[in-house]
């Protein structure tokens, strides 16, 4: 008998390490505080502790390494430390260089555009307020994801990243999904 693969999209919550084991044993809350997943499930892919929003998670490797590939765009919406203006965004989109492993690296061209600010509910710890300066928020779609990518990508154009919320993964969508949601799936692909 063939074993059925188990398929989940979450709202990973600000706070939240994207894994199953704390190898830190840090007070951390984990992937297994959201729900009973079944064994062998594994997350495609990281946000890291101060990210939030969709992960993926399934019990099947092939699934995992094929989303995980350059074939499938991750849109970001992230809230910045000042106006981003169109400069920084051509900048954004053409590549921009920031140090991976050690070394110098220039991004892969990606879309990113100027947009409202999306309203999603306030964090657990608040950001900051207004007497800091003005904010503004991007949208930013990249195939590749190396190790803090797109704070790295905002910092090298002068505009450091504040809060950053993954919003799609190829054609899965956070949408309407509430924060620390569990949602199984049929299919991620």
């Amino acid at each position: 008998m063939i074993k059925k693969h188990r398929h989940f999209i979450i709202h990973k919550p600000w706070g939240m390490i994207s894994q199953f084991v704390n190898p830190a044993k840090r007070k951390k809350k984990l992937l297994g505080d959201l729900h009973d997943f079944p064994a062998g499930t594994m997350a495609i892919g990281r946000l890291d502790v101060p990210s939030e929003g969709l992960l993926l998670l399934t019990t099947d490797g092939k699934v995992s390494a094929e989303i995980r590939s350059h074939k499938y765009e991750k849109e970001y919406y992230v809230q910045v430390d000042g106006i981003i203006t169109q400069k920084e965004i051509e900048q954004l989109q053409t590549g921009v260089e920031i140090g991976f492993n050690g070394k110098k690296y220039i991004t892969k061209p990606g879309k990113a555009f100027i947009i409202d600010d999306p309203k999603f509910p306030l964090r657990s710890m608040k950001i900051r307020d207004e007497r800091h300066g003005p904010t503004s928020w991007v949208s930013i779609i990249i195939t590749e994801g190396k190790f803090r990518q797109v704070r790295k990508m905002t910092a090298a154009v002068g505009l450091p990243t504040l809060r950053l919320i993954r919003v799609r993964i190829g054609k899965i969508e956070l949408g309407n999904l509430k924060i620390s949601e569990v949602k199984e799936v049929d299919n991620l692909m």
